[in-house]
């Protein structure tokens, strides 16, 4: 387990899987994932399967208390690049509803995954995709870890009868 003062990451566990599917089944969080649609129990195990089989590709991570020990959200790296060394960075806290929240798991969980991204998969540059109604995701990044936007893809997502913008925004180990 990588583990800072509140949090800590570990594998994601088969048990994991019901709670984790209920988060991501929020509305007001599954709009701003790529999925879009609604998980079910069988979606859920199968992509299980996959970041079990594909554990050079993705490393993902459930977010847990440190002082209860319950899962409160997860995290990862996905789509691992090794040629030019970048990863997808994905991420939510599902207990309460957070999404993000202002506890400081959120920001501790984000700094936990950076540095191990950086320092142990020697990473080059983390990026993510943040739809442009996703505000709080992206002042998130870019006000406390100090991501920059690196592109902004025109009418990528379509959500309440309209289009939306893509941001891509990214973080470049200076080390």
């Amino acid at each position: 387990m990588i583990t800072g003062k509140l949090v800590g990451l570990r594998a994601v566990e088969e048990n994991d899987l019901e709670l984790l599917k209920e988060w991501r089944n929020i509305p007001s969080f599954r709009r701003n994932f790529r999925e879009v649609r609604e998980l079910s129990t069988d979606s859920q195990q199968r992509w299980y399967k996959m970041i079990c089989d594909h554990s050079m590709r993705d490393f993902m991570f459930s977010i847990v208390n440190l002082a209860d020990g319950k899962l409160i959200g997860a995290c990862g790296l996905l789509y691992i690049n090794w040629i030019i060394r970048s990863a997808d960075f994905s991420f939510y806290i599902g207990r309460d509803h957070a999404y993000v929240d202002d506890k400081g798991y959120a920001e501790e969980a984000t700094k936990l995954l950076i540095e191990y991204g950086f320092n142990n998969l020697n990473l080059h540059k983390i990026w993510m995709e943040l739809y442009e109604f996703d505000t709080i995701k992206y002042n998130f990044f870019t006000q406390k870890f100090d991501f920059k936007q690196d592109a902004v893809l025109r009418d990528n997502c379509f959500e309440d009868g309209k289009y939306w913008n893509s941001h891509i925004i990214s973080l470049i180990n200076r080390k």
